[in-house]
C-alpha cells in the first residue's frame, strides 16, 4: 500500500521548509513568490492534501470561518453567500453557515459570537438594523468581523460592504418618471416584518424624494406591503390592479415581489409594459428569466468582497475599518416603457 504523501515530502521536493509550505498553504505573507509558486506546483505534482487535524494542531487555529445569515434561502441572500463561499474555495478554511429562522433566535446569535476556539473569523450578511446592544456584542469580540449588507452608526471599527438601498430607490423612480409615469405604485415588504429589515424602507425613502424632486405627490393608495413571496405580492398587487384609479407603473422592492407583480397583471389581462411597467430590485436570476428592469445589487460581488476582507484579516493583513458602498446599476429590459395615453 502507497503511503500518504506527507508536507515534509512536499518540503523536501520544493527544496523548502515544511513551515514555508506551511504557510504557502495558508495564504500567509512572508513567501516569496518564485518560492510559493514553486511549492503550490510540487503540491500538485505529489497530489498532497494535507490533514485538517494536523492543520489545526500546527497552526493554533480552528482554520473554520463562521457565517451569519437570515433565510439563506432569500435569493439575495443566498447570493451573497455564494459570493462568500466561492472566494473561501481553496483556502484551507472550513465553513460553518448559521441560519437565523426565528426572531427569537437573534438575540443568542449576538451573545454567543464564536470564541477563537470555535472559529478564526466571523462573516455576518444581512442582518439589518442592527441594535445597540447588538452593536456592543459585536465590538466586544474577540475575533475578526466583517458585515456584508448590514451597518450601524457606530460600527466604525469593523469592515462593513454595503450598497446605498437609497439611492437605488431613487435611480428606479427617476427611470420611471423619465418615461412619463406619474402614478407610480411602491411594493415592499410589510412594516411588521419580524426581522425589522430596513432596506425597504431606505428604497422607499428614495423613491419618495424622487417623486419630490419631480413634483409628484405620492398617494398612499400606491404604497402597498406584501410577505416577501411572489404568492403574497400577486395577492396584494391584484387587489391594486382592479381598481380604475390604478398606478401606471410599479416600483417593488425585491425582484420576487416584482414577479408577483407581473403575474397579477398576467391574471387580470394587463399588457406589459403598454398598460404597466413594473420595476425590481437585486437582478436575481430570475429577473433576467423574465426580462424584468431592476436596480442590479453586486450581490455574489458583496459576498466575494467581504470574505476577502475577513481572509486578509486572518493572515494578518486587515484592512483599516471602513465603509465600502459598492455601486448599483439600472438595468433595463422589457417591463418598463411610456404610460398608457
Amino acid at each position: 500500500m502507497q503511503k500518504p504523501v506527507t508536507i515534509r515530502d512536499v518540503a523536501r521536493r520544493a527544496g523548502v521548509s515544511a513551515g514555508t509550505v506551511s504557510r504557502v498553504m495558508g495564504g500567509f505573507p512572508g513567501v516569496a513568490e518564485e518560492t510559493r509558486q514553486r511549492v503550490l506546483a510540487r503540491i500538485e505534482e505529489l497530489g498532497y492534501r494535507p490533514n485538517p487535524a494536523a492543520q489545526r494542531l500546527s497552526s493554533g487555529k480552528s482554520l473554520t470561518v463562521a457565517v451569519t445569515v437570515p433565510f439563506f434561502t432569500l435569493p439575495s441572500v443566498s447570493a451573497r453567500l455564494n459570493g462568500a463561499i466561492n472566494l473561501l474555495a481553496g483556502t484551507s478554511y472550513d465553513l460553518i453557515i448559521h441560519n437565523i429562522q426565528e426572531p427569537e433566535e437573534r438575540p443568542s446569535c449576538f451573545q454567543n459570537i464564536p470564541r477563537r476556539r470555535q472559529a478564526d473569523g466571523l462573516l455576518i450578511i444581512s442582518i439589518s438594523p442592527l441594535c445597540d446592544s447588538e452593536v456592543a456584542c459585536l465590538v466586544e469580540a474577540d475575533i475578526p468581523i466583517v458585515l456584508i449588507d448590514a451597518d450601524h452608526p457606530r460600527l466604525d471599527s469593523l469592515p462593513r460592504v454595503v450598497v446605498d438601498d437609497e439611492d437605488g430607490g431613487r435611480v428606479a423612480t427617476e427611470h420611471l418618471l423619465g418615461l412619463g409615469h406619474r402614478r407610480i405604485g411602491f411594493m415592499g415588504d410589510l412594516a411588521d416584518n419580524p426581522f425589522h429589515r430596513n432596506s425597504t424602507q431606505d428604497r422607499l425613502r428614495g423613491h419618495c424624494q424622487a417623486l419630490a424632486a419631480a413634483g409628484v405627490e405620492p398617494r398612499d393608495q400606491d404604497r402597498l406591503e406584501a410577505g416577501h413571496s411572489r404568492a403574497e405580492a400577486r395577492r396584494i398587487a391584484r387587489g391594486q390592479l382592479v381598481s380604475p384609479d390604478r398606478p401606471t407603473a410599479i416600483f417593488a422592492a425585491s425582484d420576487t415581489q416584482a414577479a408577483g407583480v407581473l403575474e397579477a397583471a398576467r391574471d387580470l389581462g394587463l399588457r406589459v409594459p403598454e398598460e404597466l411597467s413594473v420595476v425590481g430590485y437585486d437582478d436575481i436570476e430570475l429577473a433576467e428569466v423574465v426580462g424584468l428592469t431592476t436596480v442590479r445589487q453586486p450581490l455574489f460581488r458583496s459576498g466575494q468582497r467581504g470574505m476577502q476582507l475577513l481572509l486578509d484579516a486572518l493572515r494578518g493583513h486587515p484592512s483599516p475599518p471602513s465603509r465600502e458602498v459598492l455601486p448599483l446599476e439600472l438595468v433595463v429590459r422589457g417591463t418598463t416603457g411610456p404610460p398608457p395615453s
